[in-house]
């Protein structure tokens, strides 16, 4: 194979792309420094705040999941500019009040706490930088994603720093790791916590991933039907101590119906034992809000990504014969609504009333959009003056500080305007898919090749977020482009095949992958390939069941397996493309006002009322071409696809009367040096550079 490429020269004008050498291998960190003027901590604020005050109740919960590296908020965004350090003063700020009203708060997380962002994604190992950032929550449990899990080194970091850090707090009730000093497989983290809170409730908690299959070889993931069957967990929910409540967290759909989801199988082991005692489920892994009713005393909340949804969660009603606390606390809203499922809005005084044990629960949920408004008119009644706490202020600076570490605000080029993946029409000006082929047509070049006429294919899941008009940074990269793929190729293929491919990988028109459960290829990135990070230290593994080296012919470096249809961000337009996916109906929509989002306690959730942002589905795939001759089809191309959907491709050209083999593909350009994670860049800095360094900002989609 002959690579040589404009990649070769840019490289070092280009963010860093992780060539794999040791698991990532050495970084090239050189990249052309010009700091952008308005970003964090001079986020942009909301300007539309909360309809109402939280309701509180005898136990209350603030709930994060699928932060995915966020901790700096959504600086072009203002309905989701809070950083940490904000939602660390909110905690603090929610901790006293508490107190003040003899009530019970805990704080939790369900994990997934990189790829997707720059603080996270932009260190070796991922997280290793930012999760000490994450640390200055003081949660009271959480539990691991399946972003824990892909890489040898970040399942390492999580097992020997992040869950020594929470201790007791962190559960993974059944996710293991290869401990290369024992030589054996142990828990990340604690099977369960049997606790007592501040006011004497007495609860016993579980960490549940999804049955997740794409991990690192080094971990192992008990399946639920598994796990439920085990003597430590039938020892757990038979428990020698009284239980006043089961509090399941876990990385995984929140409605039990959801096709990946294992709260079904939970629910059912623990309500089988116990058949008086509420059992709370707190989800994620969909990116969604969600709220569910599993029966009179279970429900299960979800509550969004990307530091845009805060979850709220308040009941009352649990016996307790220990609880000392306030059962209802005055000056406050308190929640009313028993566990019965409702349509439209709720009316809770119209719902049949709960008997025997459950007879008493009652609860509230909410939704809250990740900003100061919103955390300063909870936390301190609108004072924005006296929300922040030191301790929030330190660790605001510290995002910068590390923002400023890892180069973060170099800027490529001024975006002209906003491009979203899903709110515009596939085809039109605001949609991000003309960008894209534009982009890779002008940057997917091997300049050996480069007069050969030329079909780039990548699939739409490469897109993780809109592309917001302003500064387009090294943080952007990772932001709307994090994956990195390569480019492969077969040369010379004949165009009338080879211009049929497309139409083929997106069914035809139909939408086969939109309907395919949720499994590792929806959500996730791919298993890794053999190349693919198993560590020195755990060579010696090889030989141990279920230790095998998996391969994958070629593949290579940080290669995730990218998202397909992922679901809009923004949840109060009434509609979520995850919930097709999960084999159920949407979203439901208040008749009074559509832009409201019902769940199964109806559309009281959201915190503060948007107008709904529309959705449009979009192709799996998209196509660009290159190096045409004038006026006329080429009579072959090279055609060129990403290294993961290679296997794909092959089949098709098959298909299509070719005698194509994988022996025929090979790298367009060099995997080390050019990526999907590249091409934005590189077209950023040949087309964006009016008004460079001083960008004109934009308020995102979010503001709609």
């Amino acid at each position: 194979m002959h690579v040589s490429t404009i990649a070769t020269v840019l490289a070092a004008a280009v963010a860093p792309v992780l060539a794999c050498d040791n698991c990532y291998g050495p970084q090239d960190d050189a990249v052309h420094v010009r700091n952008v003027r308005r970003m964090q901590p001079g986020a942009l604020n909301a300007t539309t705040g909360p309809r109402a005050p939280l309701e509180w109740g005898q136990l209350n919960i603030i709930h994060t999941t699928d932060t995915h590296g966020w901790l700096e908020g959504h600086l072009k965004e203002q309905n989701y500019g809070a950083d940490w350090g904000d939602f660390s003063s909110f905690v603090t700020h929610m901790q006293h009040m508490a107190g003040n009203l003899a009530v019970d708060l805990l704080v939790i997380d369900t994990g997934d706490l990189h790829d997707g962002n720059g603080d996270s994604d932009a260190e070796y190992p991922d997280g290793s930088l930012s999760n000490p950032i994450f640390e200055n929550v003081a949660y009271d449990v959480l539990t691991i994603g399946n972003h824990e899990l892909y890489l040898a080194s970040v399942a390492e970091l999580t097992f020997t720093q992040f869950s020594q850090y929470y201790g007791e707090k962190y559960l993974t009730s059944n996710v293991q790791i290869f401990n290369n000093a024992t030589g054996q497989f142990e828990y990340i983290g604690q099977q369960y916590r049997y606790f007592t809170t501040a006011h004497g409730l007495r609860i016993m908690s579980f960490g549940i991933l999804y049955d997740f299959t794409g991990n690192t070889n080094i971990t192992q993931v008990i399946k639920a039907k598994t796990l439920v069957q085990e003597s430590w967990f039938l020892s757990a929910i038979n428990y020698s101590q009284p239980i006043d409540l089961f509090l399941v967290l876990g990385h995984n759909p929140a409605r039990p119906t959801a096709s990946s989801s294992t709260f079904g199988t939970i629910f059912n082991a623990i309500r089988a034992k116990n058949p008086n005692t509420p059992i709370q489920f707190f989800g994620g892994h969909s990116h969604i809000r969600d709220f569910a009713v599993l029966d009179e005393g279970s429900t299960s909340l979800e509550s969004g990504r990307y530091c845009e949804t805060l979850g709220w969660f308040s009941m009352s009603g649990i016996n307790s014969s220990t609880y000392n606390g306030v059962a209802e606390p005055r000056g406050v809203p308190n929640p009313t609504q028993p566990a019965i499922k409702v349509s439209g809005t709720t009316a809770s005084a119209g719902l049949p009333t709960p008997t025997g044990a459950f007879s008493k629960l009652v609860y509230s949920r909410r939704y809250i959009d990740w900003n100061r408004l919103s955390f300063a008119y909870h936390a301190v009644g609108s004072q924005s003056s006296t929300f922040d706490e030191h301790s929030g202020l330190r660790v605001t600076s510290d995002i910068t500080a590390l923002r400023t570490q890892l180069n973060l605000t170099a800027l490529y080029g001024c975006a002209p305007q906003s491009y979203c993946q899903t709110c515009a029409p596939f085809g039109s000006a605001e949609n991000i898919f003309p960008l894209v082929e534009t982009a890779l047509s002008l940057t997917v070049v091997n300049t050996s090749r480069a007069t050969v006429p030329r079909l780039i294919i990548v699939n739409t899941g490469g897109i993780r977020f809109d592309l917001i008009e302003g500064p387009f940074t090294y943080d952007d990269s990772f932001i709307v482009s994090p994956f990195t793929d390569g480019f492969q190729y077969i040369p010379n293929v004949p165009y009338s095949q080879a211009s049929q491919v497309l139409a083929a990988l997106n069914g035809n028109g139909g939408d086969s992958k939109r309907r395919r459960d949720l499994q590792t290829r929806d959500f996730s990135f791919s298993s890794l390939s053999g190349q693919d990070c198993i560590d020195d230290v755990y060579g010696a593994m090889d030989g141990k069941p279920g230790l095998a080296r998996r391969s994958a012919p070629l593949t290579r470096g940080k290669h995730r397996r990218q998202t397909t249809n992922l679901t809009p961000g923004y949840t109060t337009t009434g509609m979520s493309l995850c919930l097709f996916l999960i084999n159920r109906p949407p979203f439901q929509v208040s008749a009074t006002n559509p832009s409201l989002l019902t769940d199964d306690f109806g559309s009281t959730g959201d915190d503060t009322i948007h107008s709904a942002i529309p959705y449009y589905s979009q192709p799996d795939y998209v196509q660009a071409n290159a190096s045409f001759p004038a006026g006329a089809l080429p009579a072959a191309v090279d055609l060129i696809f990403l290294d993961f959907f290679a296997d794909d491709v092959v089949p098709i050209l098959k298909g299509l009367g070719a005698s194509y083999t994988l022996a025929d593909v090979s790298y367009y350009l060099d995997p080390t040096l050019f990526t999907t994670q590249t091409y934005l860049p590189l077209y950023a800095q040949m087309a964006w550079q009016a008004n460079v360094p001083n960008c004109p900002i934009s308020n995102g989609f979010s503001t709609r």
